[in-house]
């Protein structure tokens, strides 16, 4: 019978886990402002550590240690080599902690300005940001930055914990004018909650019970406040949405739709829309591994099967029917760039949106942030950690919400096609209004008709090489060889487009990303006329040749890298070009003090040194599979 006790509250204290509510928070903050010392006080004094943690943090808190000896609870927390040798935080650190009340899950973030990329993917998860200020310094400049960002990522609960206050003998006047400081500056980002607590991290002052050593301060501790903090992420008032995370189809007597309820609940019967399809049904059953549910609501993951045969997949929406998000392609948006090269407008970058990820690019930065002091500045390009207001295209509609109202429907990343890294991270604000005005005009004569009366097959050859590598000479050569097959083809040169549609384009990075744009569009346009087309441009940059390539049908589209080295162009150099540049009185001149990055897999690799540009011409006139 006493066995059987205390297997009943075995399993009474196991249900009552289970379903202990849990809070996602973020420490961050200034260097050497103590967040990691607050988290190692918190899981030291939460009994959360075995004894043989406890043996390893003493014997690393004499080898590591800052404390002279005596216990450091950062190290709890610094996992990595460099951040026990340098006494920092590099990476975000997560622990997991709990209490009678609540669960927990906290991330440690990095204080230095160059790991703020860091420290904005700990925040895009927490419901609540403790916000650490070294009591002797006050508020800092990235103390500042950092509350932005946790603005910027809807964070609305903050607690304001003023470390360090037995270094200032517990003065409350110190308190009082980092508090004041403080709520004027949560107020001006709109951050509605500010709970502030005078703490000693380091002697476990105010941190789990009130502290003897300041009792002027009436307030709970901050323990208490973390166990008491409302939960906003849980929206099970809002409306149901479930991004598609895959199809699941055992058999063909089966095919369901998994994924995790973002926002709102759903039972069988409800009708809901498939997005940005729009095409609608009805829930038919809500499938677990343990069962059917009567019911989902935000947080848990299912397999929802519709009573309509309706074709969805990985990446569409399913909502319901009564209040569906909006589809668009095009929004404004903020974002925080997160990658040493720096964002260039109209660059080609895949952008990931909850389960979806489609081809996008920033069309116009309208203004970068300066987060010390909220103003707006003019920028062409954002370096890293800038954050901007940008406008975004995508390549095709998703469905979205804004990020104040859905963080699953509303934040993104963008990832570079070439290294697959994460580059900046982004909200969506709210769709433009031409996404929704702008529509693809039918037009009854197509591009294969237009080619058909050509008797030929429209192909876009793009010609890429440094300056003086033969481009034009090849290019000139391959447009009188077609015209004698009979064939209609026309050559775009670069220098002849900047006399005019690029005529006010320099030759900044922003500026060569925009010329190959607007060029690559063009050459669309002019194989939908049926044409064979001659690019002929520098293009020094993999990633707008991919653009290039992206607008065109498989097969339609050749690269030709004429290779030259550049010992050879220079001594060519036919415009002086090279000599101004090698002068200083040329700037941003690929090969010299502007990057050209080969193509790593051309359709056709020409050598020109040494071979007749002719005998090039042809080869380039057999890829288009005709004969001379």
């Amino acid at each position: 019978m006493h066995m059987q006790d205390a297997e009943a509250q075995v399993a009474d204290l196991l249900r009552q886990h289970e379903h202990k509510q849990l809070l996602r928070f973020i420490t961050c903050g200034s260097v050497d402002d103590g967040k990691s010392t607050l988290i190692g006080r918190l899981l030291h004094d939460t009994r959360q550590l075995m004894d043989d943690q406890l043996r390893a943090l003493e014997a690393d808190s004499r080898r590591h240690g800052t404390q002279n000896g005596e216990i450091d609870f950062a190290l709890l927390v610094d996992g990595l080599a460099a951040e026990r040798e340098q006494g920092i935080t590099i990476d975000v650190a997560y622990r997991f902690f709990d209490t009678a009340c609540r669960k927990f899950i906290v991330a440690d973030c990095p204080g230095h300005e160059q790991y703020t990329r860091n420290m904005a993917t700990g925040a895009s998860t927490a419901d609540l940001a403790v916000v650490l200020v070294d009591a002797r310094k006050g508020l800092l400049t990235q103390t500042r930055r950092h509350s932005y960002i946790v603005s910027l990522l809807g964070i609305r609960h903050v607690v304001l914990a003023v470390n360090k206050m037995d270094l200032v003998g517990y003065d409350p006047a110190v308190f009082a004018r980092i508090e004041e400081a403080y709520r004027a500056l949560a107020a001006q980002l709109g951050i509605a909650r500010v709970d502030a607590v005078p703490l000693s991290a380091l002697r476990g002052d105010n941190m789990i019970a009130r502290s003897p050593a300041m009792p002027w301060y009436d307030g709970p501790a901050l323990l208490e406040l973390l166990e008491t903090a409302p939960i906003t992420r849980e929206r099970g008032d809002a409306p149901f949405r479930m991004p598609v995370q895959c199809v699941c189809r055992p058999n063909q007597d089966f095919r369901g739709f998994a994924g995790t309820v973002a926002c709102g609940r759903v039972a069988p019967g409800d009708e809901v829309v498939v997005l940005p399809s729009g095409r609608r049904s009805r829930v038919a059953r809500i499938v677990t591994a343990g069962g059917d549910l009567a019911q989902a609501v935000a947080g848990q993951s299912v397999i929802l099967t519709l009573t309509d045969e309706v074709d969805a997949s990985r990446g569409d929406v399913i909502a319901a029917a009564a209040a569906p998000p909006e589809v668009a392609d095009q929004f404004a948006a903020h974002l925080l760039w997160m990658d040493d090269a720096p964002l260039l407008p109209g660059r080609p970058y895949l952008l990931k949106l909850g389960t979806r990820t489609v081809g996008a690019s920033v069309t116009e930065i309208k203004h970068k942030i300066d987060v010390n002091t909220q103003e707006a500045l003019a920028a062409k390009h954002l370096e890293l950690n800038e954050v901007a207001v940008c406008n975004l295209h995508l390549d095709q509609p998703l469905a979205f919400a804004p990020y104040a109202e859905d963080r699953t429907l509303g934040g993104f990343i963008l990832i570079d096609r070439h290294s697959n890294a994460t580059v900046a991270a982004g909200t969506l604000d709210f769709a433009l209004r031409r996404a929704a005005n702008i529509h693809w005009q039918h037009l009854d004569v197509d591009k294969a008709a237009r080619a058909r009366i050509k008797h030929q097959s429209p192909r876009c050859v793009w010609f890429t090489g440094l300056s003086g590598a033969g481009k034009s000479t090849i290019a000139n050569l391959v447009d009188r060889k077609l015209l004698a097959l009979g064939r209609h083809a026309y050559v775009l040169d670069g220098d002849n487009v900047r006399h005019g549609l690029n005529k006010d384009l320099g030759f900044t990075p922003e500026d060569r990303v925009e010329n190959i744009r607007r060029v690559a569009e063009v050459a669309r346009l002019m194989t939908d006329a049926g044409l064979i087309v001659l690019v002929s441009f520098i293009s020094p940059f993999r990633a707008e040749r991919e653009l290039a390539r992206s607008l065109f049908e498989p097969g339609e589209f050749l690269e030709v890298f004429v290779d030259t080295p550049l010992e050879e162009a220079e001594r060519r150099d036919v415009k002086g070009l090279y000599a101004k540049a090698r002068r200083g009185e040329l700037r941003n001149f690929t090969g010299i003090d502007s990057p050209y990055e080969p193509p790593e897999h051309p359709e056709l690799h020409l050598r020109t040194s040494g071979a007749d540009p002719v005998a090039l011409a042809d080869q380039v006139i057999a890829a288009l599979g005709l004969e001379v």
